[in-house]
């Protein structure tokens, strides 16, 4: 399966009230690059004085590098939903990890659970943020996630043998909105249920269920803000829920609010 059959930059998943956010772009990685980074993401801000942004998330379930004029961190996979305030001026510059990507930075992507670590790249971090803060030429998104792109293209292989079965199974994940059981992946990858159990474990570092109920829960609440009309108890059915109380149940879990109060905030 190819790397174009998964989430594209222009997924709306992930983002649970894009109202609210501030200047935000995803840029695609570069050939030779996109069996390892999935995208780029690039917020920039500017608050009043005084003021915040609560930017409330529901990450997709990988790994992140991420640039901030402050450091270079490492953020894992979440079990959760999560939020950053924003406050005063700033930026990120982001890359959404492949699942071939995250293991050649962290062997154990699940120790990095719920966690966000310094990441040492001087580097990188010099690169970016002359990028970043350079006025002048092309725009500064594009002489970021050029730099960023440099940098990873040199110090990152092609993905191995298990990173492209491992990709292969988020694709398939992310495409599917009838995938919803892990003998629903091992049957598409011709693999067995034990297979994807240690592959989600060693290149993503959450068991598949999770990686299965969260695009499942990200679609949830894509169509749940998108469209008014649409019956709660549908969506559930849509995406392979038992019923409404059971997708009512991983909404509380997840985001911490039920299914007609996200979408009354929305």
């Amino acid at each position: 399966m190819s790397g174009d059959e998964g989430p594209r930059a222009e997924d709306p998943r992930g983002i649970l009230y894009p109202t609210r956010l501030p200047t935000f772009r995803r840029v695609p990685a570069p050939p030779g690059l996109e069996g390892l980074i999935r995208w780029f993401w690039i917020p920039r801000w500017r608050m009043a004085p005084g003021r915040t942004s609560r930017q409330e998330l529901l990450p997709f379930p990988a790994s992140n590098l991420v640039v901030q004029a402050e450091g270079v961190t490492l953020s894992g996979p979440s079990t959760r939903a999560s939020f950053r305030d924003l406050r005063g001026t700033g930026w990120a510059v982001g890359a959404l990890l492949r699942p071939a990507g995250v293991v050649q930075w962290h062997p154990e992507p699940g120790a990095l659970r719920d966690a966000e670590v310094p990441f040492d790249a001087p580097d990188l971090h010099a690169a970016v943020v002359l990028a970043m803060t350079h006025d002048g030429g092309a725009p500064s998104h594009e002489r970021a996630t050029s730099a960023f792109s440099r940098w990873a293209a040199g110090r990152l292989a092609a993905p191995d043998e298990a990173g492209r079965l491992a990709n292969a199974m988020e694709e398939v994940i992310a495409a599917g909105r009838q995938i919803t059981r892990v003998e629903h992946v091992a049957a598409q990858l011709d693999t067995s249920v034990r297979g994807i159990q240690r592959l989600a474990r060693s290149h993503v570092g959450l068991p598949p269920l999770a990686i299965i109920r969260r695009y499942r829960l990200q679609e949830a609440a894509q169509r749940l803000r998108t469209d008014p009309a649409v019956r709660i108890a549908d969506v559930a059915a849509d995406l392979g829920y038992a019923d409404q109380a059971h997708l009512s149940r991983d909404f509380r879990t997840v985001l911490g609010l039920t299914p007609r109060d996200y979408r009354g905030g929305s």
